[in-house]
């Protein structure tokens, strides 16, 4: 992309326009180009203004958000970040935006709270760039990312290789950006009797109750929110709660969920890094394990510590990632057995929890 990313902000509230306007307007290269109160009038502005990006309130008086990016996606489709409320409705909308094409979410800010607006406008300048690249992506630059803590700072690595009185397998997934609909599409293809699955998803408390409810409802497999001492048995399947680390580890022959506070790694909490060694501790060979679209590099050095101990690990391909930066980081390291697309991942997972190292399965190596 030539120049900064132009955005416009759609939002009922004039306090949200300015905070946001002003966040964004202090970003060298995003430059607001319009702000907009209801989608009536952002209909007009995007025709005039031609944006790149849009910030889109998911609750909005005379028509709803989740109306007018319907109606979007069909009409003219481009990136949109949803803004989002934290409550039990906007965590509804704000999933279906998602499934409608919407590229990520933030919530609300706190405007009350000055301390954390700097993180926030840091999260939602990474969010518009990365939305921004989805369209243009050949013309992407990398994101240049803070330093990170690892997952030694939350689970310490492990020793040795450690034998495994039993053979009861464990699926593994990481994702973040699109990784809601990346899931649901891996989850569908799944069969009810699959082992046992344990997710992190990046995704902010309260979210990730509504997105487990909804995997339940839309899928055929028993989709929770991982609770501390959950059993991880077949057709199950346990997602990180929003702001808690999801480890698997053993409790005799038993794999049991453990929810953990400690710091974020990789700049997020869950981590997806912090899920994969857990998961290299505990099941070892007995796992498969697939990163998933996302932005930045969380889950690569997970998913590497499988690949070195022999477990069968899977990356998105890019071309069906909405954003290629974790399992475009993951093959840069060598840490994927193989690259699939979406719709083969399911699969991949299945055969390679069944075994030795499938072939014939779609894909590179």
């Amino acid at each position: 992309m030539v120049g900064p990313i132009r955005v416009l902000v759609i939002d009922d509230s004039a306090l949200v326009r300015q905070i946001l306007s002003e966040m964004l307007g202090a970003v060298s290269d995003i430059e607001v180009v319009g702000t907009a109160a209801d989608p009536y009038v952002a209909r007009e502005r995007i025709k005039s203004l031609n944006p790149d990006v849009l910030t889109l309130d998911v609750e909005m008086p005379r028509m709803d958000g989740l109306t007018f990016l319907r109606n979007l996606m069909r009409l003219r489709p481009m990136p949109v970040v949803m803004v989002s409320s934290l409550t039990e409705r906007g965590a509804e909308v704000t999933l279906e935006a998602l499934e409608l094409g919407a590229i990520d979410f933030v919530t609300k800010p706190k405007v009350d709270i000055s301390h954390t607006l700097q993180d926030y406008a840091d999260e939602l300048a990474a969010k518009i760039r990365a939305a921004a690249r989805v369209k243009v992506r050949a013309l992407a630059q990398p994101l240049k990312v803070s330093p990170k803590l690892s997952a030694d700072e939350v689970l310490p690595p492990a020793s040795a290789r450690t034998r495994f009185r039993t053979t009861d397998r464990i699926l593994a997934i990481g994702a973040s950006t699109g990784g809601t609909e990346a899931i649901k599409t891996v989850l569908l293809g799944l069969p009810p009797d699959c082992p046992g699955v344990v997710i992190a998803q990046h995704i902010p408390p309260g979210f990730s109750t509504a997105f487990a409810e909804r995997m339940d409802r839309q899928t055929g497999l028993k989709v929770k929110e991982a609770e501390d001492g959950d059993q991880v048995l077949p057709g199950h399947v346990f997602i990180a709660p929003g702001d808690r680390h999801l480890l698997l580890v053993r409790d005799g022959a038993r794999y049991v969920c453990r929810l953990n506070d400690g710091p974020p790694v990789n700049r997020h909490r869950p981590s997806v890094d912090v899920l994969f060694r857990s998961v290299a501790r505990a099941a070892g060979t007995n796992a498969c394990a697939a990163l998933l679209t996302g932005m930045g590099a969380d889950g690569a050095q997970g998913l590497k510590e499988l690949h070195e101990i022999g477990v069968h690990t899977l990356a998105q391909d890019e071309s069906s990632s909405v954003v290629w930066g974790m399992p475009g980081e993951a093959v840069r390291l060598g840490a994927a057995s193989r690259v699939l697309p979406l719709e083969a991942i399911a699969r991949g997972l299945l055969l390679g929890a069944a075994g030795p190292t499938p072939t014939g399965v779609e894909g590179t190596t």
